[in-house]
C-alpha cells in the first residue's frame, strides 16, 4: 500500500500547489458525468435481472416478439344499471380512440376490447372442444341416459345412496369448459353491474412521461363525459396493472429521493456536530486562543460538510455517469445505491479529516499534516477501500444481475470515493486553510498519556465467543421469505380498482406458461411430455391443464372428419328417448353447441378465443399453454412449477423452454438462492487475501477479520430473536455488509500496530471515534430505506443497519478485548 501512496504522491503535490486547478478539473468532469447520470432510468422488469442468455428469458422474449408484449389499460364501469354501463361504454370507446398525443404524434390507444361475438360458438362450441372434453361429455351423457333409464323403471330403487356421484363433477367440468369457449357477450360480472373495458396503448410502458400524460388525459376525458349523467350511482375507475406499473416506478423514484433526503440530512448533521465538537475540544487545549470565541467556531460548522461532501458528491456523479455508459439502466436493487454510496464513501473522508485535525492540533503545518495524514491514515484508508471494493466486485461474477450490477456500481463508487478523498479533499483543505476558514490553536498542546488497559478483556472475549456459538447452534432456524407478495409494495388505488374489476372474468386458470414449438408435430410432442409429467408420481404435481389450439381446431381433413363424427355421436346421445325431452340448462346448451355439421374456418372463430393462439401477424401460432395447479406467489411453488415445465426434452433430443414472468421470477429466485452462499464465501476469501497482503501476517489478518465474522453471527442472532427473514432483496446487501464491516477491524488493527504495545485505549479514543462515526454515517445512509414504501427495500435497509451495527459493536468491544487479552498473554508480534 505504501507503493500506491508513493506512486500517487505527484497527485498529492498537485493538491497542495495548484488546488484550484485540480478542483476545477474535477468539477468539470463531474458536470459532464452528471449530465449522463441524469438520464438513468429504473428498470423494474425482473427478466432483466437474469443473464441475457438464460433460456427462459430468451423464451419470454421470443413469446413477446411472436404475440406482442401489450399491457392493456382497463376501465371499470359500475352502476346498478347494465344499460347505463353499456351506454357509457359506447360513448367512451370512440372518444378514447380519438385521444391524440402530440409528443409522439400518434393516438394514445390503437384498439379496444368490448363486445364479444358469441353467437357462432353457441351453435358450434363442441367443434372447438378438445378430444378429452368430448370424451368427458360423451361419458357424462351416457351416465345421464343410464340414470334416466333406471329411474324410469317402476321397480328401481337406489341401493348406492352413500356412494359419490361423479356426474355432478363432470357437469361442473362441462360448465367450466363451456364458459371458456362461450363467455358472456359483454365483459360483465355475474349480476351485470360491473363492466370492464380494455384499451391497448401505442406507447411503451417504460416511458414514464407517456404514461403520466396518458392517465392525465384519460382522467380529463372521464370527467368531461360526466358518468353521473348516465346514472346517479355510476362510478368509473381506470388503470389496472399498467397504472400499478407507473405507481411502482414513481414510488421507487420517490423512495430514492425520500431516503436520500432523510439519510443525507442525518449524515450531514451528525458529521457537522461531531467535527465541531472534536475541533473545538482540540482548539481549547492550547493556551493561545487568538481571540476566537465560540461563535467563531459555530459559524464554521458547515466547513467539514464542504470539505468531505464536495469530493464525495464528485465521486458519486462520476460513478453514475460511468454506470450510464456501462449499464444504461438501474434496477430496483441498484436504484438506491446513491444513498448507500453516500454513507459508504463519507467514511474515508471522516477518517482523513479527523486525523488531519489531530495532526494540525499537534502543531504541524498544513502541508506537513496533509502529507502525514496521507502516509499514515491514507494507508489504512486504501486497505479498507480496496478490500471493500474487491469484496463488492466479487459480486460481478454472479449470473444474477441483481448481484453483478450491484457489485459493479458499488465497487466503482468505493474506488472513486477513495480517489477523491485522498486526492481531491486535500485541495479543499489547502483552500479553506488559506482563507482561515478552519481554526486551529497554534500552540503545541502537551499531553501526558497514562497507560490504560482495556477492562474485562477476558470476560468480553469469552462472552462474545459463547454468544456466537449459540447462534451457530440455532442457525438452522434462519428462514427465507419465499412469498413474493410480502416483498412488493401495496398501492391502495390499485387494490381498490382490483376489488371492482376483479369480479369480471375471474377464472381458476391463471399465470400460464407458454412454449412455442417449431411445428405442429412438436406441439403435440411437447403436450404429451407435459401430460406424462402431470400424471406421474415422481414429479411435483404443479400442472393443472395443458391447452393447444391444434387440439381444439382441426388442422387436417382427417382431424376435421373425426371431430364431426364425435359431435354427431353426441347429437345421437342427446336424441336418446330417455333425455331428449328432459329440461336441463346444461343439456340445452349442449343441444345448441352440437349443431356443427361442416368444418369451420379460422376466420369464423371469434378473436377473444383465438387471440391466445394467434401471433401478432394474425397466423395460428404453435403454442402450448400450461396452467399451474398451485399459487405462484409462493416462491417454493413457483420454483417447483418452473422445475416441472421450464424445460421439455423431446424423444428426438430437441429442447424447448417455457416462457412466463412467473417462470422468470422463479428462475431468478432459484439462481439467487444458489449463488448467495458462493458470493458470501468468495467475499470472505477476497477480504482475507487482502488482509494477508496488507498485514503480511496470518495472525493479524485473522485478528482484523474477527469483528467481521463475529458481527455477522450476531446479525444472524438478532434475526433469530426478532423473526427477521432473508429474501431476494436483502441477500444482495449481505456481501456488501462483509465488505463494509471489515473497515473497522482494518483501521483499529492498523492504528494499534502503528502505536505499539499498551496503546489500545488511546487507539480507541482516537481511531475508535472515527470508525464509530464512519459506521454511524453508513448506517444512516442505509436507514433511509427503512422508511420507504417498498417492503423489499425496507428489509434491505434493516439488514444493512443491523449488520453494520453488529460489526461496529464487535469492533469496539470484542476486538479491543481480544487484542488486550493476547497482549497480556504476550502472544502478539508487532
Amino acid at each position: 500500500m505504501k507503493y500506491i501512496l508513493r506512486l500517487f504522491k505527484p497527485l498529492l503535490d498537485l493538491n497542495i500547489r495548484h488546488p484550484f486547478i485540480l478542483l476545477f478539473v474535477c468539477l468539470g468532469l463531474a458536470g459532464v458525468s452528471g449530465y449522463y447520470a441524469s438520464k438513468l432510468k429504473v428498470d423494474t422488469d425482473i427478466a432483466h435481472l437474469l443473464p441475457e442468455d438464460n433460456p427462459n428469458v430468451l423464451a419470454l422474449e421470443k413469446l413477446q416478439e411472436s404475440v406482442g408484449g401489450e399491457t392493456e389499460m382497463q376501465v371499470a364501469i359500475k352502476s346498478p344499471s347494465f344499460e347505463a354501463n353499456k351506454a357509457f361504454a359506447e360513448a367512451l370507446i370512440p372518444k378514447s380512440l380519438e385521444l391524440y398525443y402530440s409528443r409522439s404524434k400518434d393516438y394514445y390507444f390503437k384498439r379496444a376490447e368490448y363486445r364479444r361475438n358469441t353467437e357462432v360458438l353457441k351453435d358450434n362450441a363442441l367443434y372447438l372442444a378438445s378430444n378429452k372434453e368430448l370424451e368427458d361429455i360423451t361419458t357424462w351423457l351416457e351416465d345421464e341416459i343410464e340414470k334416466a333409464r333406471e329411474e324410469a323403471n317402476p321397480f328401481y330403487f337406489d341401493l348406492d345412496e352413500d356412494e359419490e356421484d361423479d356426474s355432478g363433477e363432470q357437469a361442473e367440468k362441462f360448465k367450466e369448459s363451456y364458459d371458456v369457449l362461450v363467455p358472456s357477450e359483454y365483459p360483465v360480472n355475474k349480476d351485470s353491474t360491473i363492466m370492464v373495458l380494455k384499451f391497448f396503448p401505442t406507447g411503451s410502458k417504460s416511458d414514464i412521461r407517456y404514461l403520466e400524460d396518458m392517465f392525465a388525459a384519460y382522467d380529463s376525458l372521464i370527467t368531461s363525459l360526466d358518468p353521473s349523467s348516465f346514472h346517479p350511482e355510476m362510478q368509473v375507475q381506470f388503470g389496472g396493472r399498467l397504472k400499478r406499473h407507473l405507481e411502482e416506478l414513481t414510488s421507487i423514484m420517490n423512495d430514492v429521493i425520500g431516503s436520500f433526503a432523510s439519510g443525507i440530512s442525518s449524515v450531514i448533521l451528525l458529521v457537522m456536530f461531531y467535527f465541531f465538537i472534536k475541533k473545538y475540544i482540540h482548539f481549547r487545549r492550547g493556551s493561545d486562543h487568538g481571540g476566537y470565541t465560540l461563535f467563531s467556531h459555530v459559524i464554521r460548522m458547515p466547513i467539514p460538510i464542504l470539505i468531505i461532501g464536495v469530493p464525495l458528491l464528485i465521486s458519486l456523479v462520476w460513478t453514475f455517469g460511468i454506470t450510464y455508459f456501462q449499464l444504461g439502466m438501474l434496477n430496483t436493487m441498484t436504484s438506491v445505491l446513491f444513498v448507500i454510496l453516500f454513507g459508504l464513501g463519507i467514511d474515508y473522508g471522516i477518517h482523513f479529516y479527523a486525523r488531519y485535525i489531530e495532526l494540525r492540533s499537534s502543531g504541524m503545518t498544513v502541508n506537513e499534516a496533509i502529507y502525514a495524514t496521507n502516509a499514515k491514515t491514507g494507508e489504512a484508508i486504501i486497505v479498507s477501500g480496496l478490500t471493500t471494493a474487491a469484496a463488492l466486485f466479487v459480486l460481478m461474477f454472479a449470473d444474477f444481475r441483481g448481484f453483478s450490477e450491484f457489485g459493479f456500481i458499488s465497487g466503482t463508487g468505493i474506488i472513486l470515493a477513495l480517489v477523491t478523498m485522498l486526492y481531491v479533499l486535500p485541495a479543499l483543505l489547502v483552500i479553506f486553510e488559506k482563507y482561515n476558514l478552519i481554526l486551529f490553536n497554534e500552540d503545541d498542546p502537551v499531553e501526558t498519556h497514562k497507560v490504560k488497559r482495556y477492562p474485562l478483556a477476558r470476560t468480553i472475549v469469552l462472552v462474545g465467543l459463547l454468544a456466537s456459538a449459540i447462534v451457530v447452534g440455532f442457525s438452522g432456524d434462519l428462514k427465507f421469505q419465499y412469498d413474493f407478495g410480502k416483498l412488493e409494495p401495496t398501492f391502495p388505488e390499485y387494490e381498490k380498482f382490483k376489488a371492482v374489476a376483479g369480479q369480471v372474468g375471474e377464472s381458476s386458470k391463471r399465470n400460464p406458461a407458454y412454449i412455442i414449438a417449431d411445428n405442429d408435430m412438436d406441439v403435440q410432442a411437447v403436450a404429451e411430455v407435459l401430460r406424462e409429467r402431470a400424471e406421474s408420481d415422481t414429479t411435483s404435481p404443479t400442472i393443472e391443464s395443458i391447452e393447444l389450439l391444434q387440439e381444439r381446431f382441426p388442422s387436417s381433413p382427417e382431424e376435421e372428419q373425426a371431430k364431426l363424427e364425435a359431435i354427431a355421436g353426441i347429437r345421437e346421445l342427446l336424441n336418446n328417448s330417455f333425455i331428449v325431452s328432459k329440461e336441463d340448462e346444461d343439456l340445452d346448451k349442449l343441444r345448441r353447441a352440437s349443431q356443427t355439421r361442416k368444418p369451420l374456418t379460422i376466420d369464423q372463430i371469434p378473436d377473444y378465443l383465438k387471440s391466445r393462439f394467434i401471433d401478432k401477424n394474425g397466423q395460428v401460432g404453435r403454442f402450448v399453454i400450461i396452467y399451474p395447479s398451485v399459487g405462484l406467489s409462493d416462491g417454493r411453488l413457483s420454483i417447483a412449477f418452473k422445475d416441472d415445465v421450464g424445460e421439455v426434452i423431446l424423444n428426438n433430443g430437441k429442447k424447448y423452454y417455457s416462457a412466463s414472468t412467473s417462470i422468470v421470477a422463479a428462475s431468478m429466485l432459484d439462481l439467487m438462492r444458489t449463488e448467495s452462499p458462493y458470493m458470501v464465501g468468495a467475499t470472505f476469501v477476497m477480504i482475507f487475501i487482502f488482509m494477508l497482503f496488507t498485514f503480511r501476517s496470518f495472525r493479524w489478518s485473522l485478528i482484523a477479520m474477527l469483528p467481521l465474522l463475529i458481527g455477522l453471527l450476531w446479525l444472524f442472532g438478532t434475526m433469530l430473536i426478532f423473526g427477521l427473514q432473508f429474501n431476494f432483496y436483502n441477500l444482495v446487501v449481505l456481501p456488501a455488509i462483509l465488505g463494509i464491516g471489515e473497515d473497522s477491524g482494518v483501521h483499529l488493527a492498523h492504528r494499534y500496530r502503528e502505536e505499539g504495545k499498551d496503546s489500545m485505549w488511546d487507539v480507541l479514543s482516537s481511531t475508535g471515534q472515527h470508525i464509530t462515526m464512519g459506521s454511524l454515517t453508513t448506517m444512516l445512509g442505509f436507514s433511509g430505506l427503512i422508511f420507504t414504501n417498498h417492503p423489499g427495500l425496507q428489509s434491505l435497509g434493516i439488514m444493512a443497519v443491523i449488520g453494520i451495527g453488529m460489526t461496529l459493536l464487535t469492533s469496539i468491544t470484542f476486538l479491543p478485548a481480544l487484542i488486550q487479552w493476547l497482549e497480556d498473554k504476550q502472544w502478539l508480534k508487532y
